[in-house]
Parts: structure tokens; sequence; C-alpha cells
């Protein structure tokens, strides 16, 4: 008997020899650098390492050989197939990296550009205005002070020494919430806050009262039934008309400028007594002939008409629980749409009222 035969005729798989290996990868390696999109890469992805590439097609066939000559087929597919994958790892990353550079580009946005194809919004005047005397007496260490805009009668009227008898508690000029004998009404002016102030607060009180009012009145150019007002009170030892009116000098002051300065006509307030009507010289002719004669802002007069103050009433005192023999003080209040008309030169109240985005504009973001 014979021994082992070592020897072997290899076996001739095309797909398998040397040249032909290097031409399935090498078109492997084509197809991939191609492919210029990410899309474009995953078919090409698919054509050379899918079970139907050439390369896994050949790789099959390795098993038709004999034991002693699949090592070497094995390594050239082997090498063949990392050189794709290598491609395809190193395409990705270029496409990557185009694709987000593109992207870049195409979502940039151009700032410079017109952005508001919609209008742009505004803070309305009052608002600002507002603010800005809330500021201005902050600054002098007093506080603001909020409170129900649908009021209690008593707080509204009877606390403030307004009588059942007194004409503005008739339906012609207050708004009775229903049911009409509950003893609600939407307040008429921002003096309650005052009384609440009085009645919560402990003893020496200087609160500022900004918010919205409710009158009966028509809407035209100088009324309307919903505005604004500003009330101050202040209630401590020993205050007297003086402290009113350098307070009220400093708040013109800051409102229409320096040297802005106030005086004081007599009147009559239930609420206050000495009582007085505030006009302000006029901010433009300063009350200074020859310019007061041809002044259109204060019509010739030199002064303009601003608002109403007096020391509170004893009266008010006492329904609120102070002590009249002890303690003193005084109360303004000014119609913060008035204030803004003087201010600003607004002719018309209406053009606060309707919401025309151009009248707001005007006044930007004012500080």
């Amino acid at each position: 008997m014979s021994g082992p035969n070592s020897s072997y005729d290899p076996v001739e798989v095309t797909p398998l020899h040397p040249d032909e290996v290097a031409a399935m990868r090498d078109a492997a390696l084509e197809t991939i650098f191609r492919a210029a999109t990410l899309d474009q890469l995953k078919e090409a992805r698919l054509a050379t390492t899918g079970d139907r590439a050439p390369l896994s097609l050949a790789n099959r066939e390795i098993g038709a050989l004999p034991p002693q000559a699949r090592k070497a087929a094995g390594q050239r597919i082997g090498q063949a197939r990392a050189a794709v994958n290598a491609a395809l790892a190193a395409r990705r990353t270029e496409l990557e990296a185009e694709h987000e550079a593109r992207m870049l580009v195409e979502e940039s946005v151009d700032v410079t550009l017109p952005y508001d194809r919609d209008p742009r919004g505004a803070r309305h005047p009052l608002t600002t205005l507002q603010e800005r005397i809330g500021d201005v007496f902050i600054a002098m260490g007093w506080e603001i002070a909020e409170g129900p805009e649908a009021e209690a009668e008593w707080l509204n009227f009877d606390a403030l020494n307004l009588g059942p008898d007194h004409p503005a508690r008739s339906m012609q000029d207050t708004i009775f919430l229903e049911p009409e004998d509950a003893g609600v009404v939407l307040r008429t002016h921002t003096s309650p806050v005052q009384a609440r102030s009085l009645l919560s607060r402990q003893l020496p009180v200087y609160v500022v009262c900004p918010g919205r009012t409710y009158r009966t009145d028509e809407l035209d150019a100088t009324h309307t039934p919903v505005f604004h007002q500003v009330e101050g009170l202040a209630v401590d030892k020993g205050l007297s008309m003086a402290h009113l009116k350098g307070t009220l000098d400093t708040f013109a002051a800051a409102m229409f400028g320096d040297g802005i300065t106030t005086r004081f006509r007599p009147s009559y307030f239930p609420f206050t007594e000495p009582s007085a009507e505030v006009d302000l010289i006029c901010f433009v002719c300063r009350g200074l002939p020859p310019e007061v004669e041809s002044c259109r802002t204060c019509r010739g007069e030199g002064w303009l008409e601003w608002g109403g103050c007096g020391v509170v009433n004893p009266r008010v005192l006492i329904a609120c629980g102070v002590d009249p023999e002890e303690y003193s003080g005084f109360a303004f209040g000014m119609g913060i749409e008035r204030t803004l008309m003087v201010r600003n030169g607004v002719a018309d109240m209406r053009d606060m009222v309707e919401g025309d985005v151009r009248f707001t504009l005007a006044f930007g973001m004012e500080l």
C-alpha cells in the first residue's frame, strides 16, 4: 500500500483567483467613491457588502477548495472585504461632513433681512407711564398698593365721606354690579385702595395706588368709561399741605422735566379738607411772557390742570380707625390718561383705547 499523498492539485474556482478578487475589490471601491449622497452610499453598501455582493458570493466559494488552499483564498477575500468596509466608513465620514456643511448654508438665517412680516406689538404707553409713576414714588420711599376693581360700596363711598345722597352714588355716575342690593360697584376711583391701606397697614402709611377705574361716561375725545388713575396717600404725625406741595412738585418734575412746579387752587372734595385743584406750570412756555401769549399747549394760561389734592378729612381717618388727634395726612389723585395727554400732546383719548398699534409704536419702550 502506498503512503498518503500530501501533494494536491488546487481546484480552479474563478471568483477566488487573485486577479478576480482584485477586480471585485476595485469595482466595489469605485462604486463607493461614486456615491454622492448618504442615500447613494446606503445603496452602494448593499451592492458591495450585501448577501448578493460579488465578494460575498466569492466568500461562499472558499468551501469548494481543498483544505490546503482555503487559507490563502480566505486571506485574499478577507483583505478585499476589509478594504471595502474601510472605504465605506471613510466615505460616510466625508458625506456626513459635507451634509452638515450644506445644511449650515441652506438653513442659515440672514439676520440683516426684515424679520417683521407680522406687525410687531408694543407696550401701551399707559402701562409704561403707570410703571414710571410707580418708580418715582418708590424712589421716595413710598409703597405701591393695589385693590380689587369690583369694590364694596362702603369702601368706595362711605369710608371716603361720600354720603348716601351724594350724586356720585347714582346709577348715572356709578356702575353697580348685580344684584343691585349687593353693595358692589366697579370702583369709580382708586381711593378705596387708600382706605384698604389704612385698615390693613401699620402707621405711618405712604402708598401710591395706580389702577383702572370705571364710570358711566360716553367715549369721546376727553372721556372714556374705563380709565386709569394714580392716587397717593400719606398718613403720619405732623403732615401738612406743605409736605403735599413738596411731594407734588417732585412728582411733576419727574413727569414733565426739571423746573416744573405746581400751584393749588381752592376746591372741594368730600375726602379731603382743605381741598385744592392742582395745576402745573406749562412745560412749554414755563408761564413766562411773551411766550405764554402764543403757547398752544396751555392756551395762554401759563398753567395746566392736572388733578386734585388736599389734607385727609378727619372723618375718613376715623372711618379707617385712625385717631385724627394724633395723625394727619394728605392725598392726591391724577388721571393717567390726562397726564399722558398733557405730557405727550395726545389730542384724542379714543386713540388710547382703540387698539391701533400705530398709536402705541410711536411711544416705543419709553422708560
